[in-house]
């Protein structure tokens, strides 16, 4: 369903991520009294007197800083009020009004939205002598919220509702969305690679490693299939995650693997596969997800060798995940983008597929019949049955004389003539022996 939308935007650090997780009742927004932890937009549902509505929070808004990721970070929240339907702009009560919040209130005041100021961090009710220096910025009554303690939230809730109530909300078809991580290591294109998926600048792109911090969620239609991309903050060991914002980025990241159907593992081709590399792969295979891996900035790389000795490499340092299919791509440039799709569809397929118990206790017949089994003393491993008792991923149930028996090299041997049968390109498999006498 289209729900009505609700910017949050003001400057850094005056608590619009607090705010957010206030009023959408989670803690889905990153929240670190350090300036700049919001980078990108990030969409949070809500609900006040049975007026469900989206939530948009934003970066902080610097007019005149242009670091290394400011003018980013600034158009994404213009993007925002943009497309909102209402505008809370927040400011700080203790610090007071600021030049930056004047040119905030200029660039609202032309976007023709209603505007709520809310002056939040007034965390003393009755002592808000503070507020009257906000009508300076020309947007009406300032609303005195504390964020941290809910004070006043419920008296600006009535008031953002009441413009939006009346917005006439879009029933949309209940429709399946594949779900798709793209992971990797900090800087290997993750989120160029979501702005080339989705059509447009969702994330915010910087050759400075760390720039994701949330996790994005987009829905993208493409050939009348619809996926949920997510871009996820870059998986570093945890021994380098120095700083609290980073620990969260990474609790996110984990949370958008846990929840993904297909991950996309994105490795920097010019720099080759490292051990960061295969850690994240291995937390993919971990959490039993699809698999797609992706050579990117193939635009840089001097040669066809180099992708070659790479994808040798993937396929002896990868073998734990060798089901997954290798691509090389440039996300920069959108060459082989496209291929991605078809891996992504043809790796979901194969994860959530369905193999009948006819054929599997066919193919498990071929196995008795070449002989390879365990054995110990006078304990002779026997197979008798075989059936599919999961999908996403594939788990197969085997019932056997002596499961104790079963050692990683024959559950390896199993799996190895398991795809050698059935296309399971893409997608973990899972094993369960239990004992039938």
């Amino acid at each position: 369903m289209a729900l009505p939308i609700v910017a949050v935007v003001g400057r850094p650090n005056v608590g619009k991520s607090t705010f957010v997780n206030r009023i959408a009742g989670a803690q889905d927004a990153i929240v670190h009294e350090m300036r700049g932890v919001t980078r990108d937009r990030s969409y949070h549902e809500a609900d006040w007197n049975g007026v469900h509505f989206t939530l948009i929070d934003t970066g902080g808004i610097e007019m005149g800083n242009e670091d290394a990721f400011q003018k980013s970070i600034r158009d994404q929240a213009i993007m925002a009020t943009e497309e909102a339907d209402a505008i809370v702009f927040l400011v700080d009560g203790k610090t007071g009004s600021s030049p930056d919040d004047l040119e905030v209130a200029r660039i609202l005041k032309r976007s023709g939205k209603p505007v709520m100021l809310a002056v939040n961090k007034m965390d003393a009710p009755g002592k808000e002598d503070g507020i009257w220096e906000f009508y300076s910025l020309g947007l009406g009554d300032p609303w005195p919220i504390s964020s941290v303690h809910g004070h006043g939230t419920g008296d600006l809730l009535d008031e953002i509702v009441s413009h939006i109530k009346d917005i006439e909300v879009e029933e949309e078809e209940e429709v399946d969305s594949i779900n798709v991580a793209i992971i990797g290591r900090p800087n290997a294109g993750k989120s160029s690679l979501t702005n080339r998926l989705i059509g447009r600048d969702r994330t915010i792109v910087s050759d400075v490693a760390g720039t994701t911090r949330d996790a994005v969620d987009t829905v993208v239609e493409h050939d009348g299939k619809l996926y949920t991309i997510v871009d996820t903050a870059g998986l570093r060991k945890r021994t380098k995650i120095d700083e609290d914002v980073e620990y969260y980025s990474f609790v996110r990241a984990m949370r958008a693997i846990d929840r993904a159907d297909v991950a996309i593992l994105v490795i920097d081709a010019t720099l080759g596969l490292t051990d960061q590399d295969q850690r994240v792969a291995g937390f993919a295979a971990e959490r039993g997800c699809a698999m797609v891996v992706l050579m990117n900035k193939r635009d840089i790389v001097e040669s066809g060798e180099a992708l070659d000795e790479l994808r040798e490499t993937i396929n002896d340092r990868l073998v734990f995940v060798n089901y997954a299919p290798v691509i090389s791509i440039s996300a920069l440039t959108g060459k082989g983008v496209l291929r991605i799709w078809d891996a992504v569809d043809t790796v979901y397929e194969n994860f959530s597929s369905q193999v009948s118990t006819s054929k599997l206790n066919a193919w498990l017949q071929g196995i008795r019949e070449f002989g390879h089994t365990v054995s110990k003393g006078k304990k002779v491993l026997k197979m008798k049955y075989v059936t599919q008792t999961c999908t996403c991923p594939p788990e197969f149930t085997f019932f056997c004389n002596h499961p104790e028996l079963i050692n990683d090299n024959y559950e390896r041997f199993l799996e190895n003539r398991l795809r050698q049968s059935f296309d399971l390109t893409g997608t973990p498999v899972r094993f369960k022996f239990k004992r039938k006498d």
